[in-house]
C-alpha cells in the first residue's frame, strides 16, 4: 500500500509539473523527477574519496558503496558525540574532498550548551553560542583525525577563535547546506559562514529589528603538517541595514575559471525597519579577486542583462560542474517579497564567467507551487542539496516539499543534465 501511494505521489507530482513547467533551458534540461515520503539518501551526501563512488550521507550516518544505489548504516570512528553532556551538539552540516591532498574536510556546528534540550531547532541561545569544529580524515571518512574547534592562528582561544567573537556574546556558525567548502586552485579551504555582530554595548547587534542580524564571511584554511589546517578569517562581508533587514545570511561560493571567487547570499526585507516589506527583495553577491582575503561591498545579484531579481529570505547553492560551468539554485519570484516568503518556485541557472550575472536564459524552474498543495498549507521548497553524478555527470537536487509552516514533508529529487550553450 505505501509503495503504491508513493507511485501516485510520483506520477502526480510529474503530471503537474509537465503542465506547469519547461524541462529544458539554454543550459539545463530535467532528465526525471520524483517525489517520496522519505528523505532521499542522496540530500547532502558527498564523495568520500577521489576516484571511486563512495559516498558518505549527511550526518556522516551512511554510506554507499555503489554510487548511492544501496545504502546502509554507518557511524564514524571515533564516534565524536559519544559521551557528551546533556545538551551539548555536534552537527556535521557541510564536507569537501579536498583534491590535491585527498583529505575530507568536515565542517561541524557544535553547542556546549547543559541541559538544553536537543529538539529544540535552531533554539534562540545559539545566536550566542554557536561555534565552528572540524573533523579531517585521510581514508575517505572511515576514521577520523581529530574533531576539533576552528580557532584562528595567533593570539585567540576557543573562547575567542575569531575576531570580534566571544562564545556566549555572539556566534559563528553554517546557516544551510549551501555553505560547502570550496578548496581554491591555490590549494586553500575557504569556509562561507555568518557571525552574529556585537553593538557598542556588547550585546547583539540587530539594528534592523530582523529576525536575527549576520554578517558574512569566510575562514581561510591553510594545510600544516599533522593534516591539520591553520585557520583565518577574512574580511566580512556587511550589509546594510537600510537595505537588508537581517544583514547577509548563508553565503555559498563558486571559483571561475580566472580566479575570481563568487559568494551569494541570502538577505531580507521586513523587521521593524521595514515593517510593510516596502525594500526590495534582492539576492545579494560579493567577489573576491584574492583567494577569498578581502570581498567587494554586497550588491543585488543580477540578470545577465542587468536587471536583479527578486528571491526571498531563504538558503541558495552554487555548484561547480565537472565542466567548469558554475550553476545556482534557488527561489526566484516574479514579484517583491515579504521576508522568507514565498519560497517557491526553486530554479536553477547558470552564472556567467565573465559578468559574474545569472544568464536569464539558462533558467530553468524545477519546481512551483501546484494546485494540489494549496490545500496543504503554505509551501516551502527551500532547503536544497546539489551533487554532481560522478557516471552520469547530472546534477542530483533533493530539496523537502515542505506544508503548513514546515508540519509536514515530501522530498523531491530531481537530476537534471547539463546541455553545450
Amino acid at each position: 500500500m505505501v509503495g503504491r501511494i508513493c507511485i501516485m505521489v510520483l506520477i502526480m507530482f510529474s503530471a503537474a509539473a509537465a503542465s506547469a513547467q519547461t524541462v529544458s533551458s539554454a543550459s539545463l534540461r530535467i532528465v526525471s523527477r520524483s517525489v517520496g515520503k522519505d528523505t532521499p539518501p542522496l540530500h547532502g551526501a558527498i564523495y568520500a574519496e577521489l576516484t571511486d563512488d563512495r559516498l558518505l550521507g549527511a550526518g556522516l550516518s551512511r554510506v554507499s558503496q555503489d554510487n548511492g544505489r544501496t545504502w546502509t548504516p554507518f557511524t564514524p570512528t571515533p564516534n565524536f558525540r559519544a559521551g557528551l553532556p546533556y545538551g551539548y551538539r555536534r552537527e556535521p552540516v557541510t564536507s569537501a574532498l579536498d583534491p590535491a591532498t585527498g583529505r575530507l574536510i568536515t565542517i561541524v556546528n557544535a553547542l556546549d550548551t547543559p541541559g538544553l534540550d536537543p529538539k529544540i531547532v535552531e533554539p534562540p541561545i545559539a545566536q550566542e553560542t554557536y561555534y565552528l569544529r572540524y573533523r579531517v580524515s585521510a581514508d575517505g571518512g572511515r576514521t577520523w583525525l581529530f574533531d576539533e574547534p576552528m580557532v584562528q592562528a595567533g593570539d585567540f582561544t576557543a573562547q575567542h577563535p575569531f575576531e570580534g567573537i566571544w562564545v556566549g556574546k555572539n556566534s559563528i556558525y553554517l546557516g544551510d547546506q549551501g555553505c560547502i567548502p570550496i578548496i581554491t586552485r591555490t590549494g586553500r579551504v575557504l569556509v562561507p559562514a555568518q557571525t552574529t555582530p556585537l553593538g557598542p554595548d556588547g550585546k547583539l547587534w540587530n539594528p534592523a529589528g530582523g529576525w536575527t542580524y549576520t554578517d558574512a564571511l569566510a575562514l581561510i584554511g591553510e594545510w600544516t603538517d599533522g593534516s591539520r589546517l591553520k585557520w583565518r578569517a577574512s574580511q566580512r562581508v556587511q550589509g546594510d541595514p537600510t537595505r537588508s533587514s537581517r544583514g547577509m545570511i548563508e553565503p555559498t561560493l563558486a571559483q571561475f575559471p580566472d580566479g575570481r571567487i563568487l559568494m551569494v547570499m541570502r538577505g531580507s526585507n521586513g523587521g521593524k525597519a521595514d515593517p510593510k516589506y516596502e525594500w526590495p527583495s534582492y539576492r545579494w553577491f560579493s567577489v573576491s579577486t584574492d583567494d577569498g582575503e578581502t570581498w567587494t561591498k554586497p550588491a543585488p545579484c543580477t540578470y545577465d542583462d542587468g536587471q536583479p531579481f527578486f528571491s526571498p529570505s531563504s538558503m541558495s547553492t552554487l555548484l561547480r560542474h565537472s565542466s567548469g560551468r558554475v550553476f545556482w539554485v534557488g527561489n526566484v519570484s516574479p514579484t517583491n517579497c515579504q521576508g522568507n516568503s514565498p519560497r517557491w518556485p526553486v530554479v536553477m541557472g547558470e552564472f556567467d564567467p565573465k559578468s559574474l550575472t545569472l544568464l536569464r536564459d539558462s533558467v530553468l524552474t524545477v519546481d512551483t507551487e501546484q494546485p494540489e498543495d494549496k490545500s496543504q498549507g503554505r509551501l516551502d521548497l527551500c532547503h536544497f542539496a546539489a551533487l554532481e553524478d560522478r557516471e552520469t555527470r547530472e546534477i542530483i537536487l533533493t530539496y523537502p516539499r515542505a506544508h503548513n509552516a514546515y508540519k509536514s514533508y515530501e522530498w523531491a529529487t530531481v537530476r537534471l543534465a547539463v546541455t553545450p550553450r
